[in-house]
């Protein structure tokens, strides 16, 4: 590949890993939908507006994904039924509590940053640098979510670690 100085075979790994991030990312914005048209009870406005927040950040990452695919040199994948057969994100019922949804978001967050290490794995062992900065960047912003949607779910009784000074 001239214009990125890689070879296309040799990129496949990272290919079949973002296409497998790619999956996921449509699963998570589905239920991210979901769970902002669903939302109910006393944390509506909270939770409401943090789905879509969540779930406009998931599109645009989608797109992103894609095109550093097509960049690569190969087609993302884009038919759901594929989607749902390579992500390791489950479908969720629509009927959840704002807890639920909170925890499933948790947990989907925990799979997709598995998924993008898996992926800077593979680009590790290629020099794939644009994709390692794309990636690297996006988990930095999903852990600072996934810490917000932690800190949500605790009491106001709930203490963080102590005394940092003391080994």
């Amino acid at each position: 590949m001239s214009y990125l100085n890689m070879q296309d075979e040799k990129l496949l790994p990272v290919v079949v890993e973002l296409n497998t991030l790619l999956a996921d990312y449509h699963l998570y914005y589905q239920k991210l939908r979901s769970n902002h048209w669903n939302i109910l009870g006393e944390n509506f406005f909270d939770l409401h507006n943090k789905f879509e927040e969540l779930y406009t950040d998931a599109r645009v990452k989608i797109d992103d994904i894609a095109e550093r695919i097509l960049t690569l040199r190969y087609h993302p994948m884009s038919k759901y039924s594929d989607y749902l057969k390579v992500s390791s994100i489950e479908e969720a019922s629509a009927l959840l509590t704002d807890r639920e949804m909170v925890s499933e978001t948790i947990n989907d967050h925990t799979i997709l940053l598995k998924q993008m290490n898996l992926v800077i794995e593979k680009c590790h062992a290629v020099s794939d640098e644009g994709t390692i900065d794309l990636i690297g960047a996006y988990i930095r912003e999903l852990e600072k979510a996934s810490w917000m949607l932690d800190a949500w779910s605790k009491k106001s009784t709930d203490a963080l670690k102590e005394n940092v000074l003391e080994v």
